[in-house]
């Protein structure tokens, strides 16, 4: 590895360096978000570096994309539902304002958020959950990274039914 993984995600996925990296998926690569203050924050990245938005994509690479945010989503909700019984929900965001390529924001939520977090935006969370290297991904880590990654492979195998 010939730069910092951070600086080339994509390409760093795409090459089999990003130790980030949880599953390759049909349009993209999940994985697990660089801060872990809410656990199992995870992303998709796209896997074509210069595609900026999803409108960048062919319709049927688009709704591929969609889907494994839908499978990442899923994956995310199942392994944390299972670890944490205070889980709530995921939120799903595509937002590209900081990062030029596409990629979508999966973001577990709790009920042991604070009382004036817990219903607003992840992006209002104080900046020292962002750079505190007690919130980093890491070792510790690993039996959250296995969860999620065993529930992508089981709903890759299995397709949902959903409520229907």
């Amino acid at each position: 590895m010939t730069t910092d993984w951070r600086t080339d995600r994509i390409g760093s996925a795409l090459r089999g360096e990003n130790p980030a990296v949880l599953r390759r998926l049909d349009a993209g690569f999940a994985v697990m978000g660089d801060v872990q203050f809410l656990p199992g924050y995870s992303v998709l990245l796209v896997d074509q570096p210069e595609v900026r938005r999803l409108s960048d994509l062919p319709r049927e690479k688009r709704r591929s994309f969609l889907s494994d945010m839908d499978t990442l989503g899923e994956a995310v909700e199942r392994a944390c539902g299972r670890l944490d019984s205070a889980f709530r929900r995921v939120n799903l965001e595509i937002l590209g304002n900081t990062d030029g390529f596409l990629h979508a924001h999966v973001w577990p939520r709790f009920e042991w958020e604070p009382p004036g977090l817990a219903g607003l935006p992840v992006w209002l969370y104080p900046r020292d959950r962002w750079t505190s290297e007690q919130f980093a991904l890491g070792p510790q880590h690993g039996p959250l990274r296995g969860a999620i990654g065993d529930e992508l492979d089981q709903l890759r195998r299995t397709p949902s039914t959903g409520l229907n």
